[in-house]
């Protein structure tokens, strides 16, 4: 009785059993997500990459502050500006982080253009600085940024493309719709796969065959030559947003098969478990077995199907721009930012324009570990 008194007022039990009866009591009678949580909190893997996807998310929500420079504004003295490095020492002095101003030389034979640091000059880099005028969330005008340096000075940090346009913020405003792409795609997907594979796997019979006929159709197609002709399909006047919108449904259309065929499996075999009958004796429709029932019992197995969808949505967008078929300038997304790598010479020459794909890169192992840790909690009884 002691022990029991002690636990309900918060304190320390004596003995080490009682408390082991405690977690096991709590570990039984928990939820499934609190299962899903506890478990997915040891995968330290997948945490480390929900708060790097959240960083992302964070910098393509507020682009135009954090950007230190506008979209397309073009340096014209500074075209193909290697990265510029962030130092601390001058002098042999430890200072603030700063960078050093640059020098342009032109070769007279090849007249190609390289800079070197002119330690002379000395930004530094400040919080809080004020450049060019912004609508932020196209809410209110602002001109406040992140970071920057005084006037007269550059910040380049990733280096600068063949326009003079600074990477660092082509790079972050591209975030924006490679990410948010990918979101959207997931959701149109979402709700074709849950629809059509619930259909098909509740009903059966000639349902389930003329939907499954069509799923095997669309995945006999070669992905790549699909995407393609279905994004030629655009016609090339359409405006960028439409255009955004259109790649978005097209990825949309061929990414949903997988989903639908996890539902109508999960939906064969749970329709004729107690509770969907016993739902079903008590007058319940079929909408609210399927919608209401049905789909809750494995959510989490759409949760991480969803999850693991999301990168690839975000590869094809990338290959799609990459390859001149998806979206096109003045959009800005990271396929379309590699499009100034498409030559070997350009690589060699400007390596730093591959930069983008870094990002992609670290994105889609963020999502990948993500959906492994889900797909570890999913089953919380595992061990």
């Amino acid at each position: 009785m002691g022990d029991t008194r002690a636990i309900r007022r918060g304190q320390e039990p004596p003995s080490g059993d009682v408390r082991a009866d405690s977690l096991e009591e709590r570990f039984f009678i928990a939820s499934q997500w609190s299962l899903m949580w506890w478990k997915f909190k040891r995968h330290r893997l997948a945490i480390v990459s929900g708060a790097v996807l959240l960083v992302l998310y964070l910098l393509a929500a507020f682009c135009e502050f954090i950007a230190p420079y506008d979209l397309n504004e073009r340096h014209r003295r500074y075209v193909y500006t290697p990265p510029q490095r962030i130092r601390l020492f001058h002098d042999g002095r430890f200072t603030r982080p700063f960078v050093y101003g640059l020098e342009r030389s032109v070769d007279p034979e090849t007249l190609r253009k390289s800079y070197a640091e002119n330690r002379s000059e000395v930004f530094p880099l400040r919080l809080f600085v004020r450049g060019h005028e912004y609508r932020f969330w196209d809410l209110f005008p602002t001109d406040v940024h992140l970071f920057g340096v005084d006037e007269g000075g550059t910040a380049f940090l990733l280096g600068t493309d063949r326009l003079g346009r600074d990477m660092v913020s082509r790079i972050v405003y591209g975030s924006r719709i490679s990410l948010s792409i990918g979101l959207i795609g997931v959701v149109l997907s979402l709700v074709l796969g849950v629809i059509l594979g619930g259909v098909s796997g509740y009903y059966g019979g000639t349902t389930d065959n003329l939907i499954q006929r069509f799923i095997e159709m669309l995945r006999s197609f070669p992905t790549i030559p699909l995407w393609m002709a279905l994004s030629a399909a655009l016609p090339a006047q359409w405006p960028p947003l439409r255009i955004y919108f259109g790649i978005t449904v097209i990825l949309s259309l061929v990414g949903w098969t997988g989903l639908a065929r996890v539902v109508r499996g999960k939906l064969l075999a749970l329709r004729e478990e107690d509770y969907a009958m016993a739902a079903r004796v008590a007058g319940a429709s079929e909408g609210r077995i399927i919608a209401g029932h049905l789909i809750p019992a494995f959510m989490s197995h759409i949760i991480v199907t969803v999850t693991l969808a999301i990168p690839g949505m975000i590869l094809a967008e990338t290959a799609l721009s990459f390859l001149g078929l998806g979206l096109r300038p003045p959009v800005t997304s990271w396929g379309v930012l590699l499009q100034e790598a498409q030559n070997v010479r350009t690589v060699a020459l400007h390596p730093w324009l591959l930069l983008p794909v870094l990002f992609v890169i670290v994105t889609v192992l963020a999502f990948n570990f993500i959906g492994d840790g889900l797909r570890d909690a999913a089953d919380p009884y595992a061990r």
